[in-house]
């Protein structure tokens, strides 16, 4: 059975380089944590990417607007573990009417392929940001096979014959006010409506009353609708979105009309491609909390860091069951990453969300380690997944 020490006392630094053996490069353990509202217990994946025989990658549904319990993502992918990955469009009370999507709130790059990029900051689910973050944060690992922290915008253009707007969006639950955003194939199938919900500053802000939405197949538009639409998205088919100055842009537009759209995501440190990509926020920078982390606020975790200039990697998941439930304030999941040994740490979402699985030795598919707080386990947009040969 898989089962670490339970360490008395803060989590040592030691932690992630022991434990028990998942695969080759990966090993598990766990630990208590005395935290100012009770002990929290950590379980924890440390990934060594030096290994060969080791990578990470976004463990996904079969659609952007779409969830899936990690278990199930994790035994679909043949990963051995994996946690819980970005936060996302859980609910919709505020728009009564209007489908939740499931869809994740950052960018997501999965086996190099870029699903989506990032809602606007005030339309986010989850904790306050910290200062100086926002949506566009991710973990990823590069073509190098490292490990970092960065943040991914959007780069894209529609362009018609005259005429051209930047792209405001792509596969995205909410769209910035004004914008034009493309969804693809990658979507799925959920109605496009909660994109035009919401504000840029407010995510309960009423949906838009002037919408517009086209359909581009092979380069020309095929299809117009005066609001947007649900349904699988052909492969090679484009369907783009407006609301306010964006819906009167997309209105010039008739069918027959050629249109091109490019898009792709611009990291702001790297110069290195990234293979893999998930959306949360940065807590730990150079083994330092960054200010203004919630003290106070104490909930069951997820987090990721990074040690060894990228070659290791730390999942963590606390866990939900009764006697651990408290959990940990933000700055205090700063702290333990920091105790881990790792120099940067990104938190990911957590509460009910956070689930860490690991494929016992000898056993065909993962167990969920920790004891989520959500029962069964909870749906969701996307996670970490390790994977070992």
């Amino acid at each position: 059975m898989l089962a670490g020490a339970a360490l008395a006392g803060a989590a040592p630094a030691s932690a992630a380089s022991g434990g028990a053996r998942v695969a080759s490069g990966v090993t598990y353990s766990e630990f208590d944590i005395p935290a100012a509202k009770g002990t929290a217990h950590a379980h924890v994946l440390t990934i060594d990417l030096r290994d060969p025989r080791v990578r990470l990658d976004l463990l996904h549904p079969s659609a952007v607007g779409a969830r899936a319990t990690v278990s199930a993502m994790a035994d679909a992918r043949g990963a051995v573990g994996g946690v819980n990955g970005d936060f996302f469009n859980i609910t919709e009370t505020q728009h009564p009417g209007v489908e939740a999507t499931g869809a994740a709130v950052g960018p997501a790059i999965a086996g190099g392929h870029v699903l989506k990029a990032a809602v606007p900051d005030g339309q986010r689910f989850g904790p306050a940001l910290p200062p100086g973050t926002s949506t566009r944060d991710v973990l990823g690992v590069g073509v190098d096979r490292r490990a970092r922290l960065d943040s991914l915008a959007l780069d894209g253009t529609v362009r018609t014959r005259d005429d051209s707007v930047p792209l405001g969006g792509l596969n995205q639950y909410a769209l910035p006010v004004g914008s034009v955003g493309a969804f693809t194939a990658d979507w799925g199938s959920v109605s496009r409506v909660r994109a035009t919900c919401g504000t840029d500053t407010q995510r309960a802000a009423p949906c838009s009353t002037d919408t517009y939405e086209v359909t581009v197949r092979r380069g020309r538009v095929v299809t117009a609708a005066d609001t947007p639409g649900g349904g699988a998205i052909a492969a090679g088919t484009t369907v783009l979105v407006g609301r306010e100055a964006g819906a009167q842009w997309l209105r010039k537009l008739s069918p027959g009309d050629p249109v091109s759209v490019s898009h792709r995501l611009v990291a702001a440190g790297s110069r290195v491609p990234l293979s893999f990509a998930v959306g949360g926020y940065p807590v730990l920078r150079d083994a330092t909390p960054l200010p203004g982390l919630d003290a106070n606020t104490a909930a069951v975790r997820t987090a990721a860091g990074i040690a060894d200039h990228g070659r290791t990697l730390v999942l963590l998941a606390l866990d939900g069951a009764p006697a651990y439930r408290t959990g940990l304030s933000m700055a205090e999941v700063a702290s333990t990453m920091a105790a881990l040994g790792t120099d940067d740490a990104f938190s990911l979402d957590g509460g009910g969300s956070s689930t860490l699985v690991a494929r016992e030795p000898g056993a065909a598919s993962v167990s969920v380690l920790n004891h989520p707080t959500d029962s069964p386990e909870r749906a969701v947009a996307n996670g970490i997944g390790v994977f070992s040969r």
